[in-house]
């Protein structure tokens, strides 16, 4: 498990948008965020969700968090291009993004995936975050160092029978975050990874896994620390990297940071 202790004041001053934030993981590293001083931009399709979570920032006397309701499942090209307006005219940058949003589909052999559903899930889990982060290029541009978080999945990484279109939208997405680091190394300050959170007590979580015990999973409050990380300053030799809760730790980041030109 990924430990580690972030300063108090670690994202004061930064904007920071969150798809999915409106629970699960998505709630828990916005509050995180928000706790070490980060304006958070609460994205998600549920709007009673989000203004949940906004009024425990609100309560707890974090900065405040901005809402901003949207569909990626529906959304068009056009709607991401009126949010990064809408985020520019309020706030002139964008320090970070969190590609946390994710469908799960149906765990089904391929040969009888529903077509429909297959083009939902790769519509939120890969077209989405590709549409979001073009939009936002210039705001990421824009910020003296922006941080981009793609979510991935350990079926991302190693296929898995019966995880269809989930697993190949993560396959996807590690693909994405290695194209654009590769091109951002030399022209931006802009760092790029993958996360996979690994086995946490969510809703997919128990959809995915009915029968088990979700009492012997960490809580989505448990694993924010890599996600604080890779967000703050003393990640800015890391990128380009497919990171694991379960798997990495900081000493290992550490090391890698040191020996990154990103890093000076």
């Amino acid at each position: 498990m990924f430990v580690y202790t972030p300063p108090a004041d670690l994202l004061k001053g930064r904007v920071i948008l969150v798809t999915g934030a409106g629970s699960g993981i998505g709630r828990a590293v916005s509050k995180s965020f928000a706790a070490h001083g980060a304006t958070v931009i609460l994205l998600g399709r549920t709007l009673k969700k989000l203004e949940a979570v906004y009024d425990e920032i609100e309560s707890a006397g974090y900065p405040q968090a901005a809402i901003y309701p949207m569909n990626l499942e529906g959304a068009s090209p056009k709607d991401y291009e009126d949010l990064a307006a809408t985020l520019k005219s309020e706030f002139g940058r964008l320090d970070g993004l969190l590609h946390n949003a994710s469908l799960l589909g149906t765990l089904t052999p391929l040969v009888n995936y529903d077509i429909t559903m297959w083009y939902q899930v790769l519509q939120v889990n890969l077209n989405a975050p590709f549409m979001l982060t073009k939009a936002c290029f210039d705001l990421l541009k824009a910020a003296p160092e922006a941080s981009v978080l793609f979510t991935s999945s350990g079926v991302g990484r190693k296929g898995r029978a019966y995880w269809g279109a989930y697993a190949v939208s993560k396959f996807a997405t590690e693909g994405f975050m290695q194209t654009f680091a590769e091109e951002l190394e030399t022209n931006t300050a802009i760092r790029v990874n993958s996360i996979s959170p690994g086995a946490t007590r969510t809703s997919m979580r128990r959809a995915a896994y009915p029968a088990e015990n979700p009492e012997t999973l960490p809580l989505p409050e448990d694993i924010t620390g890599l996600y604080l990380y890779l967000m703050g300053s003393e990640s800015r030799g890391i990128h380009g990297q497919a990171l694991s809760v379960r798997d990495n730790s900081l000493e290992e980041l550490q090391a890698i940071h040191s020996h990154s030109p990103m890093a000076e």
